[in-house]
């Protein structure tokens, strides 16, 4: 059902292969877990970047929610889509991007998984997260409050389930 939706809103099919990737990687991450609504992380993977079919800016976090909403999608989908940038936007950075002010950070277990998924991604190829911080400290200023936070979410989701 959400990829008809993504093609019913034209997102390009790199988006679409990226989305998939992301749930696929979101699932991977959600068997560290057995107290996590799966069927959640199915939507929020999926229907995360719906946004990039209008604009492929900081605001398409705002942009999918907008449509999710359209389609009925409970607040909980509309939270993954909305918090799913990086490892969280805090309201003074939310400010400084021109974001509506308010937090965009993840708050549930499920949330968190779609937003690391989506960071452990590029394109459609897993990356490893010393990858991530090296973009990170190439394309944003002043990154290192946004790379903790990376760090803190990978060490909750993925460092303290390895051997």
């Amino acid at each position: 059902m959400e990829i008809e939706l993504l093609k019913k809103e034209n997102t390009p099919q790199n988006v679409i292969n990226h989305c998939r990737a992301v749930y696929k990687k979101a699932m991977e991450i959600a068997n560290n877990f057995d107290n996590v609504d799966t069927d959640l992380i199915r939507q929020g993977a999926l229907l995360h970047d719906i946004g990039r079919s209008k604009t492929h800016g900081i605001c398409h976090a705002i942009e999918g929610v907008k449509i999710a909403k359209k389609y009925g999608y409970p607040k909980e989908v509309l939270n993954i889509i909305e918090r799913h940038i990086g490892a969280g936007i805090t309201e003074d950075e939310a400010v400084e991007l021109g974001l509506p002010e308010k937090s965009y950070l993840p708050e549930t277990l499920e949330e968190k998984i779609v937003a690391h998924a989506d960071n452990l991604m590029s394109g459609s190829m897993e990356v490893d997260l010393d990858y991530v911080i090296n973009k990170w400290k190439i394309q944003i200023p002043d990154s290192e409050d946004n790379i903790e936070r990376l760090i803190k979410l990978d060490n909750e989701l993925i460092k303290a389930f390895e051997e």
